[in-house]
């Protein structure tokens, strides 16, 4: 929101200084991002009027110009083209110093000096000279009636300060000036000098008939006929200067009025050619098929996409506006427009929210619509343009056709004065609270001292909840007022849970391995969520920032892969990361709860990503990409005293060949945590990867509960070894193997370890088939009460290989 100070003390004049403003706004909510001059500091420049131009003796493009600046007559040469006789233009006398050419350059001094051999006694300026906006070339042309000698500065009223305020999403009611003054006057106990807003006379009785069919779109429409106006009217310097304080140019007196008037009270309006709209008017949402061609040339589809449909104002011929958001070419005002609609409606923000977006564009009107416009004051506006139309532009009026459809109904909210003082930490009393209430223009209703009943005007949007009004006194009552006093709490040391494992733990757990975390937004783009995760359904963002965060994310390998392709683009050839977040999932029976929607799970998960070299770059060890095994491995060791298992599985962002699930046994029940496996081939070529990353992705939930550590004493005899070496069919894995072995419940045996492998390349080799595999385990048994004899070792070895033999039909090699 950008405006001029000027302008605002028209509204409200506190006694304060251009900084104290500035600082009374931020502290009240209303962050003042910036603030300038309206034009850099020059001196000596005055009005002045051309007497006679004549062409320079030795210069074609240079003229010598007499010039009255309200004393001796002035001998200038000039090379600007629209310089002549009987205009009046902005002279820098001799010892003027005007504005540097560059930022951070010196002031340009006008001294005594010959052009050509032609004595020149000043300048004649343009607007960019001044540093003063200027869309025509040459030298700045001001008013006939401008006050020969006048200081220019005064005459322009160039001693002005530029205010642009970062406003929050809530505070909608303050993208005016009217908004901004009332915020002002709260603040600073000053007087609101509220425009006043006469109902205009009807001279006419033309009317449109205008259909509302979607109360979900338009909750109230008020327009009139207006004819016999003179668009070519010039706008007023006091309005261009408004617009331009604002940031805005002007176009035409009668877009510049509606423009006007959006900035004066907050409530956009459109103006129609009246003889270019066939028929009756229909406010509806957009259909199949149909488009139109913007203000601003670009041609848009109205159609519905993905359920999010578009409001139209449409006639007989078609759709002639966007509701809400831009009018259409076919019904815009020229120059030789002489009958205009006036519309002001009420457009729901549900119903223009993400619209613009969808365009690629956003605009003034649906930066204030899809956040909430005054239902209560679509008259007023339409009324307040009405006047300035007919004041500038002159023309008849119609009578006002106002229909009011579907209107937001304002629960009231209660505040508990307990309340408020707890959250705010000061004393408030009941008083002081409704004194601040009052300030800001608050209808309520007290209960005592203990608290109080709002209504919170039809411009508030953002007035909802309890803690809406708590923000309110805090900010009326002033941040600086409130002491920063330290947290008084009991200080108690808090036990250790060592059988649960703490995140924060397994954060450094993971960096310590080489991992680098990220934090990637829980939204992604539905093409990512659906390649990565098979979701076809997924959770749509009503009003997404952007149109590849418009779904939110089943897991967290989209975000990394993204990650990577960053990396990649910037050379990293060595990519290790992790992230630790919440993932979004339909769940019907979920309950509502503190931390939870009905109908939604959003567990935490901890995923991670491994690419490139399977460690850095030496001498020592010949360079490998790193593999499922590797990321297997660190997955083990991070999740110990966890006994992972792995088991095949089809995942549709994995490498079916190089993937497993991951489970642990807890309470005799077999948990999933989750997966890990290379990227799939075919993802590997569509992200335009040089190499496949292991990824891989765990439930936080299953794996907070570790379990008390179990004593056992270190043997006084030593361990026996045996190698045992079975042959199976290659479909058998090796946790079948381990899992028949410990179902065997061999006390004496400590530890099994696979340490080889053999299959068969073709045909029958060493008395094994071509589908089958030879796998050798080492054994190590040990006993706390003795030595083991061959006596004690044999039954268990026979014991584990009839288990493996009836469970896996393995036989011994």
């Amino acid at each position: 929101m950008q405006f001029s100070e000027s302008w605002l003390r028209q509204y409200v004049n506190p006694d304060l200084t251009t900084e104290e403003l500035s600082h009374a706004l931020t502290m009240a909510g209303l962050e003042v991002e910036e603030t300038r001059p309206l034009a850099p500091p020059f001196s000596q420049v005055v009005v002045a009027e051309i007497l006679e131009a004549t062409q320079h003796p030795d210069a074609d493009r240079l003229r010598v110009c007499k010039v009255n600046a309200g004393g001796d007559v002035l001998q200038i040469v000039c090379g600007a083209p629209n310089a002549r006789p009987g205009i009046r233009i902005p002279c820098a006398l001799v010892g003027a110093q005007l504005p540097p050419a560059e930022e951070g350059g010196k002031p340009f001094a006008i001294k005594l000096g010959k052009l050509r051999g032609v004595e020149s006694q000043g300048m004649l300026c343009s607007g960019n000279e001044l540093g003063v906006p200027q869309e025509a070339d040459g030298i700045m042309e001001l008013p006939a009636d401008a006050p020969i000698g006048a200081n220019i500065r005064d005459y322009l009223k160039l001693d002005d300060t530029i205010f642009v305020i970062k406003l929050t999403p809530n505070k909608a009611d303050c993208l005016s000036i009217l908004g901004v003054a009332r915020e002002v006057a709260a603040i600073t106990g000053a007087k609101l000098c509220v425009p006043e807003i006469k109902a205009q006379a009807s001279s006419i009785q033309d009317k449109i008939k205008v259909a509302v069919e979607s109360s979900d779109l338009c909750g109230r429409f008020a327009g009139r006929v207006i004819k016999g106006v003179n668009a070519k009217a010039k706008t007023p310097d006091w309005m261009v200067r408004c617009l331009e304080g604002a940031g805005q140019r002007s176009i035409s007196a009668l877009v510049d009025i509606s423009n006007y008037a959006m900035l004066a009270i907050g409530q956009p309006t459109h103006v129609f050619d009246l003889q270019k709209i066939k028929g009756d008017l229909t406010v509806r949402w957009g259909r199949d098929g149909e488009e139109l061609e913007l203000l601003n040339g670009q041609t848009v589809s109205v159609a519905p996409l993905n359920g999010q449909g578009v409001g139209v104002i449409a006639d007989a011929n078609g759709v002639e506006s966007v509701a809400g958001i831009m009018g259409g070419n076919p019904s815009s005002v020229t120059l030789d427009t002489q009958d205009i609609y006036l519309e002001s409606a009420f457009w729901w923000p549900t119903a223009i929210q993400g619209r613009a977006r969808r365009f690629n564009f956003s605009t003034d009107a649906a930066h204030r619509f899809e956040r909430g416009v005054d239902p209560a004051g679509t008259v007023d506006a339409l009324e307040f343009v009405s006047g300035l139309i007919t004041q500038i532009c002159g023309g008849q009026l119609g009578p006002v056709d106002d229909q009011v459809i579907n209107l937001p109904k304002r629960a009231d909210v209660r505040l508990r004065v307990a309340r408020a003082q707890k959250v705010i930490g000061v004393p408030l009393t009941a008083d002081v609270i409704a004194g601040l209430f009052d300030r800001i223009g608050l209808q309520y209703q007290r209960e005592g001292n203990e608290a109080f009943v709002v209504k919170a005007p039809s411009y508030r949007f953002d007035i909802e909840i309890e803690e809406d009004l708590i923000e309110e006194v805090a900010r009326l009552y002033g941040f600086e007022n409130i002491p920063a006093n330290p947290p008084v709490a009991e200080q108690r040391m808090q036990g250790t849970n060592e059988a649960r494992r703490g995140i924060h733990k397994l954060r450094h757990a993971i960096a310590a391995r080489g991992y680098q975390e990220v934090l990637n937004f829980g939204f992604i783009d539905a093409d990512t969520e659906e390649k990565l995760a098979g979701n076809t359904n997924p959770i749509k963002v009503l009003n997404p920032i952007a149109s590849q965060l418009s779904v939110m994310r089943s897991n967290l390998i989209g975000g990394l892969v993204q990650n990577l392709r960053q990396n990649l683009n910037r050379k990293a050839s060595r990519v290790r990361l992790f992230e630790v977040g919440r993932v979004f999932n339909r769940n019907p029976e979920a309950q509502v709860g503190e931390l939870s929607i009905a109908g939604y799970d959003q567990p935490i998960r901890v995923a991670g990503l491994a690419y490139g070299p399977a460690l850095p770059e030496q001498w020592g060890t010949p360079s490998r990409s790193v593999d499922f095994f590797d990321v297997k491995g660190d997955l083990e060791a991070l999740l110990a005293p966890l006994e992972l298992k792995a088991k095949t599985f089809a995942h549709p962002a994995l490498h079916p060949g190089r993937s497993a699930e991951l489970t642990i046994k807890k309470r005799g029940k077999e948990i999933t945590l989750g997966f890990v496996g290379e990227l799939h081939p075919r993802l590997q070529q569509s992200y335009d990867l040089p190499g496949a990353p292991v990824v891989f992705e765990i439930d936080w939930a299953a794996i907070q509960d570790i379990g008390l550590p179990t004593i056992s004493p270190i043997s006084k005899f030593p361990a026996v070894t045996r190698d045992l070496a079975v042959v199976v069919d290659q479909s058998v894995s090796v946790a079948q193997l381990l899992d028949a072995m410990k179902a065997a419940k061999q006390l004496l045996v400590k530890k099994i370890d696979l340490f080889d492998e053999f299959k068969p390349s073709s045909g029958r080799m060493g008395g094994m088939a071509e589908n089958e595999k030879s796998l050798a385990f080492r054994l190590t048994l040990s006993d706390e009460s003795g030595t083991l004899q061959d006596a004690q070792i044999e039954p268990v070895i026979s014991a584990l290989l009839d288990a493996m033999s009836v469970k896996c039909k393995a036989r011994i090699r």
